[in-house]
């Protein structure tokens, strides 16, 4: 896996485009109060969005796999972060809403865990210095 991140000079303050080894390019920024003029996302905000896509992927495949009719997959995170520098994610939580046919509880718990435990790289590397929990609801329909 390869990143290039690029500085797009003074003129743009605090402005960062990353291009990615699959072809994709994203604008980052800083905070204004950090010189940043509110461009793009934060890249912490990026770590955070990327661990709800991992965890989220995993979670749709898991069920897809086991042949459960999910139609919809939402994952919300909040998160807190180290008062002092290095300014890591302290806790993290994940509320996930599972939408699909009568899908059951243990099911989607399972998915979770597996996710939680196995799969998710993003959330298994978070948890290194956060405290991570989570939470579902299931969403009857299509």
């Amino acid at each position: 896996m390869e990143c290039t991140v690029r500085w797009t000079g003074a003129d743009a303050g605090m402005s960062f485009v990353a291009e990615t080894g699959s072809g994709h390019a994203l604008v980052m920024d800083g905070a204004p109060e950090a010189g940043g003029r509110n461009l793009g996302p934060r890249p912490m905000e990026l770590l955070l969005a990327g661990t709800g896509g991992c965890t989220a992927f995993d979670i749709v495949l898991i069920l897809k796999k086991g042949r459960h009719a999910v139609s919809g997959c939402e994952v919300s995170l909040t998160a807190e972060r180290a008062e002092a520098d290095p300014k890591v994610f302290t806790r993290i939580h994940f509320h996930y809403k599972v939408r699909g046919k009568a899908l059951k509880p243990e099911s989607v718990e399972r998915a979770i865990a597996l996710s939680k435990d196995k799969y998710c790289s993003a959330s298994i590397m978070m948890a290194e210095t956060a405290a991570i929990t989570h939470d579902f609801e299931i969403i009857e329909g299509v």
